[in-house]
């Protein structure tokens, strides 16, 4: 039988989440979040387990409503079709953080490569070659110190 639907089985039953976790083998946190969801809005809630994308403004009404205590989380879960109290958890310290600005999506992905960072195309080598001595030095450095720390290892 699935770990979910035995899960749901011993909540029906009364039994805490630590116990049910125990029974089953798995971490008591995940039967406890799967408790959660199954208070906030049922059985159902236990069996979906695809990733569910939420838009701007349904996380923004979610979190003003319980950052402002018009709601609970589990109420707010329940109302706004929120599965995971791990969501909503975030999306309120991200309200309570930067406003509803907060929760706009993020950009993917690595940044794009602004324009060329110098003036003309004779900087660009000059830069390069002040790096690569740059680079120099520190490795001079660095073998020098290591040098030193080999010769007071063989001196003791």
């Amino acid at each position: 039988m699935d770990a979910r639907a035995e899960a749901l089985r011993y909540f029906e039953m009364g039994l805490a989440d630590k116990l049910v976790g125990r029974l089953l083998g798995i971490p008591h946190e995940t039967v406890r979040k799967w408790l959660y969801a199954y208070r906030a809005l049922g059985k159902e809630a236990l069996f979906v387990t695809k990733h569910k994308t939420y838009s701007h403004d349904l996380k923004v009404e979610a979190a003003r409503a319980v950052v402002e205590g018009r709601m609970s989380k589990p109420e707010a879960m329940a109302a706004y079709g929120v599965k995971g109290k791990t969501q909503i958890n975030e999306w309120c310290r991200l309200y309570r953080e930067g406003g509803a600005d907060a929760l706009l999506p993020k950009a993917k992905g690595r940044p794009r490569k602004r324009g060329r960072p110098f003036a003309s195309r004779e900087e660009e080598p000059e830069a390069r070659v002040q790096e690569l001595e740059l680079e120099n030095e520190i490795l001079k450095r660095f073998n020098a110190l290591a040098e030193e720390i080999e010769q007071r290892r063989r001196t003791r």
